[in-house]
């Protein structure tokens, strides 16, 4: 259940990491934090939490940068992520020099473990591993985060590691746009949105 929410735009990119909280389990669920690790620290301190977990719906360098910082912080052992973004994650090409140089200090990285707060949505397509996380809201309703597979009016571009586009536009057409109406999405970049929108809008549908 997702009870409380912030949202921090990180980094030269404007990452956004999420940091979401569930009241039963007590739970912060940090999602790609990109950088800034002091903001995004303070918004996790900000709600009473028995454990914090660090979501990635992908591994590319602006979702990965604060990762190691946050983890030492919060005593968390390992990032969690799909297997298949593993490698991007260790990689010393998952850069944008001279720009940004490949992420250092980075922690141990997991799977995903069970969770009753949330559901993962396997999305392929701008990376082999890319990951949504879909949370039950209080009122009924559903919150979807997509990392860099679904934007307000756009997608994800598949020209980086690992992506390809037709497997984007099949967790987008397949897995995404199926889900209700009302269904919010928080993207890896800019405004959020909703799946009704997106499916009445967006070019790419």
């Amino acid at each position: 259940m997702l009870d409380a929410m912030k949202t921090i735009p990180v980094g030269m990119l404007g990452t956004n990491c999420y940091v979401v909280w569930s009241k039963d389990s007590r739970t912060v669920c940090v999602i790609d934090p990109g950088a800034e690790p002091e903001a995004i620290a303070a918004a996790a301190e900000s709600f009473p939490f028995r454990q914090v977990r660090i979501l990635l719906t992908h591994a590319h360098f602006d979702h990965i940068g604060a990762v190691g910082a946050l983890a030492r912080k919060f005593q968390v052992p390992a990032a969690e992520l799909d297997p298949e973004d593993h490698p991007i994650y260790r990689s010393r090409e998952n850069a944008m020099p001279p720009f940004a140089p490949p992420v250092e200090d980075l922690p141990q990285v997991t799977g995903f473990a069970p969770s009753e707060d949330f559901q993962v949505l396997s999305l392929p397509g701008h990376t082999p591993g890319g990951s949504g996380f879909l949370f039950a809201l209080p009122d009924g309703g559903k919150a979807l985060f997509s990392g860099d597979t679904l934007f307000a009016g756009s997608v994800g571009r598949t020209d980086l590691w690992g992506g390809d586009e037709e497997a984007l536009l099949d967790s987008i057409r397949n897995r995404l746009l199926t889900l209700p109406d009302g269904t919010e999405v928080y993207p890896g970049h800019g405004e959020s949105t909703t799946i009704g929108v997106e499916r009445r809008t967006n070019p790419w549908n």
